[in-house]
Parts: structure tokens; C-alpha cells; sequence
């Protein structure tokens, strides 16, 4: 299996650029560079796998490749491919941020069917970290609308993962509540009363609840909440994955526009594709990432616990639909905060 999370993140820290645009790797060298934009929490993850797949990349054609990363929030990175920066590929966490690029025509506009599994190379739901010992008996989605529990995540304005913890929380609402509608918003109303603070992002929502002591549960990716408890201490933190929860999906695509342009099209189309391969895989499963790998899976199994998953679409429509409806001004999130 790979290193430790406590121990990858102290590394590639020193590697990595905390700017919106900063960029990790010196290309000098490098017969040819690929830059890839990706979303805040994926630091740590790309520092891993970029190296191998130079490395493959080298055996396979005998070139020598640097890729570089720009992070930031998944959306603020799209304007920023809008706004001129030429990365070659995005792998996001919002499937609103790759469209967008579609809409704007520096992505193909079916890309989704241009690799398997929605273009969603892994995957992941929403979770929950809690104390040691789980002194509040957190269980489900129903423990989080009890006046005596604190939470803690991202705002959904500013957050795609916080949208995906929202729409997990109203998908729960929806079976338990049989589609009643005012059923529906009470719990969510209630639910959105609990939280202690909004962050604007992922990583400052981790900052109030592990360093600031704010809450009694973080929501998060599972697969993040799972990398906070190795990396703070598996002795004072629990995960809590209840038995349904929303499929997050982590959409890739070349951008092809700015790829060609580079002359990058061949090694950014590898690159994705490099995402899906066993090696890759592995990798991305030690990063507690759900995998569509069979053998890798089967690796894994021990770690992530069976879970029901329902699909955004299934529930809320299209992405574009449910962003007007709850997360535009005035949409649902601001009528039940105001309630």
C-alpha cells in the first residue's frame, strides 16, 4: 500500500503552492509540461500520482513530461481557465464547473461520454467526522437536526462540497419524508440551523472544527473526512458513513482548446486516461477515493463500508436546474436560511 496520509501531506507540502494559480514541479527540464487544475483538497493526491505517471509516461515513449497543478476551489478554478490560464486538463469535483468550460467551447461538449464512468475516474460521498468516542451517538442523517448537535461544513455558495452535503442531506429528507414537500423543508431549515459556521471552503471548515474545537460534526467527502482523522489523530476522531448518502462524482476533462494549443492534446489525453489504470487507482483508494478498479476494489473492500448511494440527477434534475434552484440568489438555501 502507499505512505501514510500524515506523512504524504508533510512532504508534498513542501512542493506544493498554497496560491490559486500556484503551480507545483519545475518544468525546466522537461521535454514537454501539462498542467492540470484541480480543486483545493486534491494537494496531496496529485503530488503522488504526477510523479508515477511521468514516470510511465517516460518508459512508454521515452520523453521526458513534468505536470504541473494549479488549485484552488473547483469553481474559481474554471473562471480561471476562462479568464486565460491554459491548463490542458481539469479534474474536478463539480460537474457545473467542467460544463461551463463545455459551454464556453474549450471543452468538448460530450464529454462526459469521452471516458468511462461519466468521465468520473473515482468517486467518493458525503460523511462525517465526530469527536472521540462519538459523544453525541451520531448515526444518520437524523442525529444532525437535534438541538443539541453543532456542525460544522462549507457554505454551499462558495463550496461544491458543501452542495453535495446539502443535497445529501435533502436526498435523505426526501425518502424519509415520503416527497412531502413541507416535511422536506422543515428538516432542512433545522438542519441548516445547526451549523456553527460557514467557511468559504473545504479546508477552512476543517480549520474550525479540528484547530478552533467549533462543532460536534464536520461534514465533508469521505474520503477527506477519512484523510483529516489520519492526519490529526485516529485516536481522538471518528468517521461516521450513514447507510445512504449522495454519489459525488469527480469529473475530468481535457481542455481541449488550450490543450491543442500547447501542443499537449496526446500526453493530456494519457493523462486522463492514466486516472483510470490500476496503478492510478490504487493510489487513489489509499487516498480513501471509492474506485471503479474490480482488483483494486477488492483491495479495499475493508475500508469503505457498503453504503446506498443515490444519484444528484435522479433526485434534484440536471445540475443546471438544481443551481438555479437552490443555489442562486434567492434559490432554496437562501429562503430556508431566512425562514
Amino acid at each position: 500500500m502507499s505512505l501514510s496520509y500524515p506523512f504524504r501531506r508533510s512532504v508534498v507540502a513542501l512542493a506544493i503552492s498554497a496560491g490559486l494559480t500556484g503551480l507545483a514541479g519545475n518544468a525546466m527540464a522537461a521535454d514537454r509540461e501539462l498542467l492540470n487544475s484541480s480543486y483545493d483538497i486534491a494537494r496531496e493526491l496529485f503530488a503522488a500520482i504526477n510523479p508515477e505517471f511521468q514516470a510511465w509516461w517516460q518508459e512508454q515513449h521515452d520523453e521526458e513530461v513534468e505536470v504541473s497543478q494549479s488549485h484552488g476551489g473547483s469553481s474559481a478554478q474554471a473562471r480561471a481557465i476562462l479568464q486565460g490560464l491554459r491548463a490542458d486538463v481539469v479534474t474536478f469535483n463539480q460537474v457545473t464547473d467542467v460544463q461551463v468550460l463545455a459551454d464556453a467551447g474549450l471543452v468538448a461538449e460530450d464529454w462526459q461520454q469521452a471516458f468511462d464512468n461519466n468521465a468520473s475516474p473515482y468517486y467518493s460521498t458525503t460523511a462525517f467526522l465526530v469527536r472521540k468516542g462519538n459523544p453525541k451517538g451520531i448515526e444518520n442523517w437524523d442525529d444532525l437536526v437535534r438541538e443539541d448537535v453543532s456542525l460544522v461544513f462549507p457554505n454551499p455558495k462558495t463550496s461544491g462540497n458543501a452542495r453535495y452535503s446539502y443535497l445529501a442531506a435533502w436526498g435523505f429528507a426526501e425518502r424519509e419524508f415520503d416527497g412531502d414537500e413541507e416535511q422536506i423543508e422543515e428538516f432542512m431549515r433545522t438542519f441548516l440551523r445547526n451549523v456553527a459556521v460557514f467557511d468559504t471552503g473545504g479546508r477552512g471548515a476543517t480549520t474550525s472544527f479540528i484547530e478552533r474545537g467549533i462543532g460536534d460534526v464536520l461534514l465533508s467527502f469521505e474520503s477527506e473526512v477519512n484523510n483529516i482523522r489520519q492526519e490529526y489523530g485516529s485516536d481522538d476522531y471518528e468517521v461516521i458513513v450513514p447507510p445512504m448518502s449522495v454519489l459525488a462524482e469527480f469529473p475530468v476533462a481535457v481542455v481541449e482548446a488550450n490543450a491543442e494549443r500547447n501542443g499537449n492534446s496526446d500526453l493530456a489525453e494519457a493523462y486522463i486516461e492514466y486516472l483510470y489504470s490500476e496503478d492510478a487507482q490504487r493510489q487513489l483508494a489509499g487516498f480513501n477515493y471509492r474506485v471503479y478498479d474490480e482488483t483494486v476494489v477488492e483491495e479495499f473492500a475493508d475500508d469503505f463500508p457498503e453504503i446506498e448511494l443515490f444519484n444528484v440527477e435522479d433526485v434534484f434534475g440536471s445540475w443546471d436546474e438544481l443551481m438555479e434552484t437552490h443555489f442562486a440568489n434567492n434559490g432554496m438555501l437562501d429562503q430556508l436560511q431566512r425562514r
